[in-house]
């Protein structure tokens, strides 16, 4: 906060290089970042492996995201026993045949697309364009499009009008009125919950009680002994570290179970995930108290940072910036 320029690697202010991590501007100004990065690839080679059953999407998202080879690996689930798991490379080895151009405006949305591989009970492999990959979920803005124009999936619609969109999401909320914008949040839930790989089978039963949304979203997300100091820890037993990896549980649309209530309903995923030693996502709305908050993260070292660097009164404390509460 006096303007001094602090320097953080692994090695050198290490305590600081792990808290900077989910700190939203709390410990000072961030104003440049050297980070490595991989030589990319024309195309990812995606393999869809569908499941049938709760148990074998469980095995199968567990088994290939903590293989290494894979480059990434997502699971899309539809029901509560239904889900598809997917697993991809990045190669420049195509074969022509098999490449899917998924982004273009008269393909069907993405997630429609995984969903044919349960009625088919297909294994399919095939080849995505690398700039198609990685915007997947932006034509149909993951599945909310949907939500706003119902019939956006269908043939005749992609084919006459699909080079519209997506929607900005400025334009969106521009738009929105007031009214508007408190059924959205009374009747709709966007949320992303990190769950220890070994509770993901709870919390998938949890989350289909409380607001039965789905697709659910999976993203594997190990936490390295790089960030053992910052805000969020590996599941502990015993003095010994026993889970480093955690799932991204996505839960975006409008809920489905008739005593849904914004505020109460998320206090109660808030305390499951507090319970199995999960975290939240911090862009979504949070309603947790301070004491809870501080439950859920780590501030022994994000505490003594702030004094140490003299953020205390200069900067907020985190859960005044993300709170709803707090922010009231």
């Amino acid at each position: 906060a006096n303007g001094d320029v602090v320097v953080c690697t692994e090695n050198d202010n290490p305590e600081l290089f792990s808290a900077i991590p989910w700190s939203h501007g709390t410990l000072g100004f961030l104003v440049s970042v050297d980070f490595k990065i991989i030589k990319c690839k024309s195309h990812v080679k995606m393999t869809y492996i569908p499941c049938q059953t709760k148990e074998e999407y469980l095995d199968v998202f567990g088994r290939e995201s903590r293989d290494l080879t894979n480059d990434f690996v997502e699971g899309l689930v539809y029901t509560k026993e239904t889900g598809v798991i997917m697993k991809a490379t990045l190669t420049d080895d195509v074969n022509t045949s098999q490449v899917n151009h998924i982004g273009y405006f008269w393909k069907p949305w993405f997630y429609k697309y995984v969903q044919s591989f349960l009625s088919s009970g297909e294994t399919k492999t095939e080849y995505i364009p690398l700039t198609h990959y990685f915007h997947r979920h932006t034509r149909p803005l993951f599945w909310e499009m949907e939500e706003i124009i119902p019939f956006g999936d269908a043939l005749w619609f992609r084919c006459l009008f699909g080079w519209l969109g997506p929607p900005h999401v400025k334009l969106l909320k521009k738009t929105q009125t007031e009214t508007i914008r408190r059924l959205y949040e009374q009747h709709h839930v966007i949320q992303d919950m990190l769950i220890p790989m070994g509770a993901l089978g709870d919390a998938i039963n949890v989350f289909h009680d409380e607001v039965e949304v789905y697709p659910l979203w999976l993203c594997p997300m190990a936490l390295l002994p790089s960030g053992d100091s910052g805000f969020m820890k590996p599941v502990m037993k015993d003095g010994q570290v026993v889970e480093r990896m955690f799932v991204d549980l996505g839960a975006y649309g409008v809920p489905n179970v008739s005593n849904f209530e914004a505020s109460g309903t998320l206090r109660r995923l808030e305390a499951f995930v507090r319970k199995v030693k999960g975290y939240q996502a911090l862009y979504a709305d949070c309603f947790m108290t301070r004491d809870e908050f501080h439950e859920m993260f780590d501030h022994t070292a994000y505490d003594t940072l702030r004094t140490r660097y003299g953020a205390v009164g200069a900067f907020p404390e985190i859960y005044d910036k993300i709170s709803r509460a707090a922010r009231r």
